[in-house]
């Protein structure tokens, strides 16, 4: 067998393996380019312009959670301010009168501030009373009364 035909056979051989190579790597190609489509979907960008795309969204989701956020502190801000612990105690205010006709109301919010609103019946007259709370204390004294309405709010 003479050296060229030794070269010829192993250039074959050789050509082969490459054809073989070529044919498994291209296989191996659209198997990656079918699961990139998975991901990406049928247009035809590619991962690069995908992930910038997807961190853009993500950046719109991070800025509407802060949005949200904010919104939700401002909501928290209004209901501490508002009106959620009330109660109310009736009694009679003179001996002889029956019938529980006075009455103290205590509206209080979330800080424990609020009014106290008192109304003391009689037989000939009817009185109203307001006091301030704040934070648990009023400004003046609290009637027996007027201090177990504010007790009974701020157990509720």
């Amino acid at each position: 067998m003479s050296a060229s035909l030794a070269v010829a056979i192993a250039a074959i051989a050789l050509a082969t393996i490459a054809l073989v190579a070529v044919v498994w790597l291209s296989r191996r190609l659209a198997r990656v380019q079918a699961s990139q489509s998975v991901v990406v979907g049928s247009g035809h960008q590619d991962l690069l312009d995908f992930a910038v795309s997807l961190q853009a969204r993500i950046d719109d989701l991070h800025r509407a959670v802060d949005e949200v956020a904010a919104g939700l502190s401002r909501v928290d801000r209004r209901v501490d301010g508002s009106v959620t612990n009330t109660a109310v105690v009736r009694y009679d205010a003179y001996e002889g009168t029956g019938g529980q006709q006075s009455a103290s109301l205590a509206l209080l919010d979330s800080t424990r501030t609020g009014t106290v609103v008192t109304a003391i019946q009689g037989r000939d007259y009817a009185r109203i009373y307001v006091k301030d709370v704040d934070h648990g204390r009023s400004s003046g004294a609290l009637s027996p009364e007027e201090q177990q309405a504010v007790e009974r709010a701020l157990t509720h």
